[in-house]
């Protein structure tokens, strides 16, 4: 059981609630922080204040003044009139990360809604009702307004979930759990939409997923490099204390550790090779540099994660309630578009050793690793896909935060884009782990040349696990399902696991 507080939601919790369906609970001080909040709308509405989102209509429209007897009406019509995102649905993951950093957010006190609000969307978790969000339409400003939209539409009772595999209107599966909508009174539609959630459920996934593949691209790197007989001396440490970057001390630490005591290596110290490819022997500094990145992007999620990003916010100690922008979503646009950028290096240097394997003239091994090159094509083909997702890698890694399109008649005047960032991102790490899987494919079929040599200990772990599944290239055959299964294994966790439990874990 997660239990949130608006303080303390951490990235791996985040995860867990997304992925494992683990149950959430909202704590006991969180309860009263909201209904000290909600206290604060409520004595607001009794006075002639104008406050913004409460009695006045919405972005361009704040000048507008709402009688009183349409309050609730005003914010019912608010979640209705956002719910228009377009595109492909998300996926229940991010859809969860979602609701659970919503809910954290909110359990946080400073937004104006009540618990049972936020109570009916952790029940949503917890009986893994998941509204169906598209995944387009979010500008990162205002907050991810159109797909929280969506979850918000169906608290309301309208909209539709996926429950028990099964599409359905919310409604029915309301009855199904003896749940109700809500009604939703003054500032609560915008208390649900008005937040970063989209942005910082992607860069949670995404972050999750590219450190774990980032291990398994050194994993890789690394049996391309005793497959093409390189040196492991460029990771001495001695190196690495001259400039003291400290994810690229702890790659070449992780890179000494996966080639030690290696055959091959020891069978080539004498030979009249000067230096290694740059793909090869700078492979502390390029994953280092993406990991260096990837350590200031978890920073901006941890502390965005437990952050109000609503607006207005309510401050009951004070009795003040205040209009910002932190909705705006730049931190998290700069974020996501760095992720992506650190993410596409990974891609590009794995498939300068993927080339580098599969040419005669560099490699000192078979044309394409054939044993009939000619006859057969080897692995001519895959190093194409690998340079195809590259190229797609590097369009969309293009940082979407450069741009700013004005909405709502110019009152929204500056927008992150954030959001695009985001879903960039997911797609160039499902890129990645494919060119990766290609690698490891290509190392493993290098390493066939070598033989009676072998490589250290545990890659000729990772090479036997590989090859239970993906039988040595004897001549051509389909290899799409190949690229499929290694991609699967890498996702599921399952070659880092055959490393780590012979060595510890990597850093």
């Amino acid at each position: 059981m997660i239990r949130i507080d608006g303080e303390h939601l951490s990235l791996e919790e985040v995860i867990k609630v997304a992925r494992d369906y683990e149950p959430v609970m909202i704590s006991k001080e969180a309860i009263e922080k909201m209904k000290r909040s909600q206290g604060l709308i409520q004595k607001s509405l009794t006075s002639d204040q104008t406050i913004y989102g409460i009695n006045t209509g919405f972005g361009n429209l704040a000048s507008k003044k709402i009688r009183p007897e349409d309050l609730n009406t005003l914010q019912t019509n608010l979640i209705r009139s956002h719910s228009c995102g377009v595109g492909p649905l998300l996926t229940t993951d991010v859809v969860r990360s979602m609701m659970v950093l919503r809910a954290n957010s909110l359990v946080k006190g400073y937004s104006g809604i009540r618990p049972s609000v936020v109570q009916l969307l952790i029940d949503f978790l917890n009986h893994h009702i998941h509204p169906l969000v598209p995944s387009k339409g979010s500008i990162g400003a205002s907050g991810d307004l159109a797909p929280l939209a969506h979850i918000a539409l169906c608290l309301i009772g309208e909209g539709t979930v996926e429950f028990q595999e099964k599409c359905s209107p919310v409604l029915d599966v309301l009855r199904i759990k003896e749940l109700s909508p809500v009604t939703l009174s003054a500032k609560e539609g915008l208390a649900l939409i008005n937040g970063t959630q989209l942005m910082t459920a992607l860069g949670c996934l995404c972050l999750y997923d590219a450190e774990a593949l980032l291990k398994t691209a050194q994993i890789a790197g690394a049996m391309s490099l005793e497959a093409l007989k390189g040196t492991d001396r460029a990771f001495h440490d001695s190196i690495q204390r001259v400039r003291p970057h400290q994810g690229q001390i702890q790659c070449a630490e992780n890179l000494r550790r996966l080639t030690e005591k290696s055959e091959i290596i020891q069978s080539h110290k004498s030979c009249p090779r000067v230096q290694d490819a740059y793909s090869l022997r700078c492979m502390p500094q390029v994953f280092g540099a993406t990991k260096d990145v990837f350590r200031f992007i978890r920073s901006t999620l941890e502390i965005e994660m437990n952050a109000a990003t609503d607006n207005p916010l309510i401050f009951p100690e004070e009795e003040l309630i205040i209009s910002g922008g932190n909705f705006h979503g730049q931190p998290l646009a700069y974020a996501l578009d760095f992720l992506g950028i650190a993410l596409s290096e990974i891609g590009n240097i794995s498939e300068r050793r993927i080339a580098r394997l599969i040419d005669e003239n560099l490699s000192g091994l078979p044309a394409f690793l054939s044993k009939s090159p000619g006859l057969h094509s080897g692995l001519m083909i895959p190093q194409y896909v690998a340079a195809a997702l590259v190229n797609e890698n590097k369009t969309l890694c293009h940082p979407s935060s450069c741009d700013s399109i004005p909405s709502s008649a110019n009152k929204e005047d500056h927008v992150s884009m954030g959001a695009n960032a985001g879903l960039h991102a997911l797609q160039i790490v499902e890129n990645i782990r494919y060119i990766v899987a290609i690698e490891l494919i290509t190392a493993a079929q290098g390493l066939n040349f070598l033989h009676p040599l072998q490589p250290s200990d545990v890659l000729q772990a990772v090479y036997e696990y590989i090859r239970t599944y993906v039988p040595s290239i004897e001549s051509d055959r389909s290899l799409a399902a190949d690229v499929g299964c290694v991609n699967d294994l890498i996702k599921k966790g399952y070659i880092l696991k055959q490393v780590e439990e012979k060595i510890g874990p990597l850093i």
